[in-house]
């Protein structure tokens, strides 16, 4: 299903050509100027996570990237092409999946009827295919058997991983997760980070915003640290969580830390 696997890994080469190229990025609602002209290449299969405080920038820098909202200034290229208003928005995101930290899933369809409405409405998939490909990518998330529960009747854990089924029935290039487990209990946390780390595994292009350092360090290839809507530093898990080179990623790992081990 996936189409870009293994073709980045954390000691692999890079294509020459970045899967995603962000150049000089600006959002801004009203006065409030939330990007400040972020920079930034993501090669194919490679998975990037993106940390900082919360009102940092992260989330709309993701939702920029498929246009959920639309930049203020610079420029985005997926796979060569500048997203302008010529692209066509379902082609790109159908090409650029996305996982919210809510679910968004459909209260009144079964979790594979949430799975199988993009490919059947977006790709013009058959209802028979499409729900092959459902009950697979079900049973790959760990709910072989739920097919025809509703959400009402899922754990916050099974609901997000409908929700990632669902991104992935769209056979995207890449997949952008919002915070994805920051709504969970702390016992629904792993079962969703396990998900992601066979996907990781696997070589999908992901870029991820999360608090949880330790996926951060264990599946990241790339560590981007924002702050007040500016990259400060990015680099390999290992330099980015040992040695920083800023002050105020210091700052920022520390206060994560201390707040880890208060809640222990």
């Amino acid at each position: 299903m996936i189409s870009s696997l293994n073709q980045f890994g954390p000691t692999g080469a890079q294509s020459p050509m970045p899967q995603i190229r962000i150049e000089d990025l600006k959002k801004q609602f009203g006065t409030l100027e939330v990007l400040h002209g972020i920079s930034l290449d993501v090669h194919r299969g490679e998975v990037v996570a993106i940390i900082g405080a919360s009102g940092s920038g992260k989330s709309t820098l993701l939702r920029c990237l498929n246009h959920l909202e639309i930049p203020t200034g610079g420029r985005i290229y997926f796979e060569g092409r500048l997203i302008d208003k010529q692209y066509d928005l379902a082609e790109l995101r159908a090409e650029i999946g996305m996982v919210f930290q809510h679910f968004n899933l459909f209260p009144h369809r079964t979790a594979l009827g949430n799975v199988i409405e993009g490919p059947i409405i977006v790709r013009k998939m058959e209802r028979v295919q499409a729900a092959e490909v459902g009950r697979q990518l079900l049973a790959r998330v760990g709910l072989k058997g739920k097919e025809d529960t509703y959400p009402s009747q899922l754990s916050g854990g099974q609901k997000q991983r409908v929700a990632i089924a669902r991104a992935l029935a769209m056979n995207p290039k890449v997949v952008l997760f919002d915070e994805v487990t920051s709504a969970l209990d702390p016992e629904l946390i792993g079962e969703v980070l396990a998900v992601m780390r066979d996907l990781a595994h696997q070589g999908l292009t992901m870029l991820v915003v999360t608090h949880e350092m330790g996926f951060a360090q264990e599946a990241a290839h790339r560590v981007v640290f924002i702050d007040q809507g500016k990259i400060v530093e990015q680099g390999k898990p290992e330099q980015i969580f040992r040695t920083p080179s800023y002050q105020r990623t210091r700052v920022f790992l520390k206060a994560v830390i201390d707040k880890v081990i208060m809640q222990e």
